[in-house]
This record gives structure tokens, C-alpha cells and sequence, in this order.
């Protein structure tokens, strides 16, 4: 992986000085913000696609709030990002911080990333700027100036006779790197995971019952529910995990995930395309659970309640969002008789989670840290720092409802994985 880092300003005008029939000076020159700011790009490349993560350093002064660009030279085209709001216009992108991260103090950095698809692939990206000024990293490879204006003439002096003013640059320096020629790494990431630690869309599957890296489990008690392996309602490939939900209490079914995940650490986050046949009910269900050992091994919930989306936690039945008619409208339903992409991020060291469904964020299906009436209010009525340790798929109802639900194309991994 090649890391391609935009050089802090070197010595961009410092001042233009006027001297007044007064003696006095009148001095301009760039935002001090962006004296030493740096911006590193680090790509990940497969055939047609690829990842990037953005590291945004701004220097000698801090920034509170923050805008990067660049500009592709090829036929790059970013699809998502995470951890800031990004888009393109032609090949310049502009990704701008999201309501957690715009503060970055001196001396600091935050980070955020993409993820695209490309043709033909251009070489390094330029023109890299913070908050509108120059970063100096236009090209990760391109030389640094090699002249600047003369400081020991005086103004009136004239040019030299010696060598005509038109000489031309130098030809021993070549002129803009040509796209780097190591070639990508040759083995891409799992189709579709961007490299995640779990990553499955059940095509080793070799019977009706999930096996191998899953197992089927009742955590609380069994009854009608079963979970088989379909192979005729597929997101992708030909095989798909089949729940049928039955309605009322103790016909709990999951296939369990028997991959470890203790290597992701404090943070994760979860792509899983899912379709399913019934419109939420009022009565609280839940689709998705993973054990926190953090809360005495009781679940963190994925599921609804009142026709909408909505997270749980099984120690002290907390919902996200509040289950009232304000924070309701917070949420969304879950799409019925078409694969939906749900994603969702968990970081256990600052207590927070943020939910997608479709790329899109939900308000109400994130707990940002600060209580919010409606949203995450209840959720923060004590301190909640989860450790994670497994991924459930399923289906548990705690009152009447019935589903039909399918999961496919499951990705978990350390950063956001996209649809």
C-alpha cells in the first residue's frame, strides 16, 4: 500500500509589504491555519475499485470545523465515505466533517475514508487543500519549487543581460510524475467486505442446515422458528440464510457466527444486506444480537418496535430511539420484499453507535454521546462502554408477529465497509 502524502506549505508568501511615503508596512498572506497542514492519502486498490483513508492534519492551529479536497486525475468515482460527508463533482472531491469530528486541535489529526470504483485509474490524486487553502500536496511525487523571488535584489534592479528572461525550465528534472508504475496489490479484498474480518455470503455452504461458520442457536428457548440455507432468494451468489420467524415468545432462531472477532477491537462495524416478507409490528422484535461482555453477556439488539427500526439493549430493555411518538418518527421501517443494506458501527471506548440503512443515516438510530430527548435520552441513563463479542442473525418476537426473513452478503469489520 503506498501512502501518498501532501507536503506541508514550504514557503508560501509569508507577506507582501507596501511601504507607505509614512514608512508604514501593510502586510498580507495566507490563513495561518493552514501553515503546516498535511494531508495523507493511503489507497487500497483492486481491479476496478477501491478504499482510501484520509488523515487530516491541520498544523500549527486547530480547526473547528474543516473542508479537504482533492482532485483525481483519472476516471476515479467515489461511491461512499465514512466518518465525513463526501461528493464529487467531475474529478474534484470534497468531503466536509461530520457532527462529531470537526474539531481537530493543534497539533492533531482525525481521519476519514472512501471508497470508489475506477476504469482506468489515473495515478495519485492532487491539489489536496484544507478549509480552501493549499495543502502543498498537489502531488505526492511532484518536486517542490526550486525557486522563489528573489529577496537580495531591489525591485528597480534590471534583469540580468546575460541571460535572456525566456530561458526555459530545465530538463534534467522530469517533468509531472507519471502514474506510479508498482502495480496494485494483487489480491484484492473479499468481493464487496473492503477487507473485513468476517466476510460471507454463505456460498460454502454445503447442506440445508447453516454449518461451519455458523452455528444454529435458541439463546433463550426454541420453538417454531428455523433457520435453513436458501438457494432461491440470493442478494448475490446462490445460497442466502433463510429465518422463519414464528410469532409469540420462546421461537427464538440465530445462526451465530463462529468466526472470532476479539481482533476488531473497540470499534466495529457491521454491513448486512437482509430482506424480509412482513411490515414491522407494534409488539417489540429483534432481527440482530450480539453479546456485550461488557452488560453481564446480555444482547445489544437490532430489531422494531411501533413499525420502525429500533436498537434495545436486553440488560434494562433501553431503546434507541425512545419508544415515544417524537422518537419513533426518528426511526425508519425496514423495507419489505427487497434486500435492504443495513450497516451499523459500535464504539465500545466512547459509548456511541450509528446505524444506515441504504447508506443513509438515521437519526434516531444513533447515540452520539450527548442525551437526547427522544433519541438517546434513556439510552444514556448510565454509562455504556460495550465489548462486543459475537454476531447473531435471526429472529426473536415478544409478542404477536411472524417474519420471513433472509440475510446475505455479512461483513464485519475495524471501518465503515459500505454497501
Amino acid at each position: 500500500m503506498t501512502i501518498l502524502r501532501a507536503r506541508p506549505l514550504v514557503a508560501a508568501v509569508a507577506a507582501l509589504a507596501a511601504v507607505t511615503a509614512a514608512g508604514t508596512a501593510l502586510l498580507t498572506g495566507p490563513a495561518a491555519a493552514a501553515q503546516g497542514c498535511r494531508v495523507d492519502y493511503t489507497p487500497n486498490q483492486w481491479p476496478g475499485g477501491f478504499t482510501a483513508n484520509i488523515k487530516v492534519s491541520p498544523g500549527d492551529t486547530a480547526v473547528s470545523g474543516w473542508t479537504v479536497t482533492w482532485t483525481y486525475a483519472g476516471d476515479e468515482r467515489v461511491t461512499n465515505g465514512w466518518n465525513a460527508t463526501v461528493s464529487q463533482s467531475g474529478s474534484t472531491v470534497t468531503a466536509r466533517n461530520v457532527s462529531y469530528n470537526g474539531t481537530i486541535p493543534a497539533g492533531g489529526s482525525t481521519e476519514f475514508g472512501v471508497q470508489g470504483t475506477y476504469g482506468t485509474a489515473g495515478g495519485a490524486p492532487t491539489g489536496f487543500s484544507l478549509n480552501g487553502v493549499p495543502c502543498n500536496g498537489a502531488g505526492p511525487t511532484t518536486p517542490p519549487p526550486t525557486t522563489t523571488a528573489p529577496t537580495t535584489a531591489p525591485p528597480t534592479t534590471p534583469p540580468p543581460t546575460t541571460a535572456p528572461p525566456t530561458t526555459a525550465p530545465p530538463t534534467t528534472p522530469p517533468p509531472t510524475t507519471p502514474p506510479p508504475t508498482t502495480p496494485p496489490p494483487t489480491t484484492p479484498p473479499p468481493s464487496g467486505c473492503a477487507g473485513a474480518v468476517l466476510c460471507d455470503g454463505f456460498e460454502n455452504q454445503t447442506g440445508p442446515t447453516p454449518s461451519g461458520d455458523w452455528s444454529v442457536v435458541s439463546p433463550d428457548c426454541s420453538g417454531a422458528g428455523t433457520a435453513t440455507i436458501d438457494t432461491t432468494t440470493t442478494h448475490s451468489g446462490s445460497r442466502a440464510v433463510r429465518i422463519n420467524g414464528a410469532a409469540g415468545y420462546c421461537n427464538h432462531v440465530f445462526v451465530r457466527t463462529t468466526k472470532n472477532l476479539s481482533g476488531l477491537g473497540s470499534i466495529r462495524y457491521a454491513r448486512i444486506w437482509v430482506r424480509h416478507t412482513t411490515a414491522q409490528p407494534t409488539d417489540h422484535t429483534t432481527m440482530i444480537t450480539m453479546a456485550d461482555a461488557a452488560d453481564g453477556n446480555r444482547d445489544l439488539r437490532l430489531g422494531g418496535q411501533n413499525g420502525a427500526l429500533q436498537w434495545n439493549r436486553a440488560s434494562d430493555d433501553a431503546t434507541l430511539p425512545e419508544q415515544s411518538p417524537a422518537g419513533v418518527a426518528q426511526s425508519v421501517p425496514l423495507p419489505t420484499n427487497r434486500w435492504a443494506c443495513l450497516e451499523f458501527m459500535v464504539d465500545g471506548s466512547a459509548g456511541q453507535l450509528r446505524t444506515w440503512l441504504d447508506g443513509v443515516a438515521v437519526t434516531g438510530l444513533t447515540a452520539d454521546g450527548v442525551p437526547t430527548h427522544d433519541i438517546d435520552g434513556q439510552w444514556y441513563n448510565r454509562t455504556w462502554r460495550p465489548q462486543l463479542t459475537d454476531l447473531k442473525l435471526g429472529w426473536e418476537s415478544y409478542g404477536g408477529g411472524a417474519d420471513t426473513l433472509w440475510y446475505d452478503d455479512v461483513a464485519m469489520g475495524s471501518t465503515r465497509i459500505g454497501c
